[in-house]
């Protein structure tokens, strides 16, 4: 690249954040419902209620990643971070961030430090999930990205991002082991006791 398409680069970033920040901000002055999660997907606002059976699964996600790196890891649960694209302010069931992730100038985690990503599936926003996400995280280079399907009663993990997409997937069904032991993330995560819908 050259000086002038970072400096272009560094200017059409900076104009996304300003625009989501602008978003965000009137979002969090609307009377938006607890356990509602708000996010935008290429400059389209959802709003989703969270259910049992989605937070479940989270819970269950994030206990597996603080076994295995300490209650100080920084893993987060519906938190924004902005992904490559047209505004997308995503908040991800769960996002774990390198040890040495620090947030950029407006105050945001950087993207660039995401190294596990997973989403539980809403019926309403199943294809974000599996469409314009997947392809914002593959972008990122986001090293592994997991999606539990409590509808298909299976588990999707993502891996090796090249471009815009991954070339790796797996797949397997809850009540089995979902082994990550040879990605960053470093662990098996369990899916005997994830609820079905």
């Amino acid at each position: 690249m050259t000086v002038l398409e970072d400096r272009i680069e560094m200017a059409d970033a900076d104009a996304n954040t300003e625009r989501l920040d602008d978003w965000f901000e009137r979002l969090e002055r609307m009377p938006v419902p607890e356990g509602v999660r708000v996010e935008i997907v290429g400059g389209n606002v959802f709003m989703v209620p969270q259910r049992s059976t989605h937070w479940q699964i989270i819970r269950q996600i994030l206990w597996a990643v603080e076994d295995r790196f300490g209650r100080k890891a920084k893993v987060f649960s519906d938190v924004r971070i902005d992904f490559p694209g047209h505004e997308n302010g995503f908040c991800p069931d769960v996002a774990m961030l390198n040890d040495s992730a620090q947030r950029d100038h407006t105050g945001h985690w950087r993207y660039q430090d995401v190294v596990f990503v997973a989403e539980v599936i809403s019926e309403g926003t199943a294809a974000n999930d599996y469409g314009p996400k997947k392809t914002a995280y593959a972008t990122a280079e986001v090293p592994v990205y997991l999606i539990a399907d409590p509808y298909q009663r299976r588990v999707h993990v993502y891996t090796h991002p090249k471009g815009d997409t991954y070339t790796t997937e797996t797949r397997v069904g809850f009540g089995t082991d979902v082994d990550l032991t040879r990605t960053t993330v470093g662990l098996t995560l369990k899916t005997d006791e994830f609820p079905v819908d």
